[in-house]
C-alpha cells in the first residue's frame, strides 16, 4: 500500500464531500429529500478503489513510476472495473447490446448519482482552490462524454445553477 495514493483517496473523497457540502448550504434546491446523499457520497463514494480488484494497479500506475505494458493493462481493467461499479460515471449508463440492430443505448442517469458525478468532477477545482475550474473542464470534455438529452440538460442546468451562485459571490 503506498502512502501517496492512499493520501490521494482520503484527499478525494474530502472534496467530493466539500463540493457535496457547498450544493447543500448554497443551492439546497438541488438535493432530493429521501436520498441518502450522506451515505452516497460520504461513505459510498469510490469504495471500489479501495478494493484489491482496483487499489494496486491505480497505486501502480499513478505513483510507481512506472507505465510499463503490464501496469498500464492491469490500471484498464482495473478503471473497467471502476466504472462498471460506481454509477456516478456517466460510462455506467451505456448499455452496448449483443444485438448490432439494437446499438448501444445511453440511459439516463438518475439524479442521485448526477449529483455525485458533479461533485466527482468538481473535487479537482477544490484542490487548486479555483472552483470555477470545473466549467472549463466540462466544456472540454462534454462533446466526448456520451450523456443522454435528459441527462445533459440536467448536468448543464445543476453546472449553470452553480457558476451563477460563484458569480454572485464575487
Amino acid at each position: 500500500m503506498s502512502y501517496e495514493y492512499d493520501r490521494y483517496l482520503a484527499q478525494h473523497k474530502s472534496n467530493v464531500q466539500k463540493g457535496y457540502r457547498w450544493i447543500t448550504e448554497n443551492l439546497p434546491d438541488l438535493i432530493c429529500n429521501g436520498m441518502d446523499y450522506d451515505w452516497q457520497i460520504g461513505f459510498g463514494h469510490d469504495a471500489s478503489k479501495s478494493t484489491p480488484d482496483e487499489y494496486d494497479a491505480y497505486d501502480a500506475y499513478f505513483y510507481g513510476n512506472n507505465k510499463s505494458y503490464a501496469v498500464v493493462k492491469a490500471f484498464n481493467y482495473a478503471w473497467l472495473h471502476h466504472i462498471h461499479s460506481n454509477p456516478h460515471h456517466w460510462q455506467f449508463w451505456i448499455l452496448i447490446n449483443d444485438n448490432p440492430d439494437e446499438g448501444m443505448i445511453i440511459m439516463d442517469i438518475p439524479y442521485n448519482y448526477i449529483i455525485e458525478m458533479i461533485c466527482d468532477w468538481w473535487a479537482f477545482s477544490w484542490v487548486s482552490g479555483n472552483l470555477s475550474e470545473i466549467f472549463n473542464w466540462y466544456d472540454q470534455h462534454k462533446d466526448y462524454m456520451k450523456l443522454s438529452d435528459q441527462t445533459r440538460k440536467t448536468v448543464e442546468d445543476i453546472l449553470s445553477k452553480i457558476k451563477e451562485k460563484l458569480d454572485s459571490a464575487k
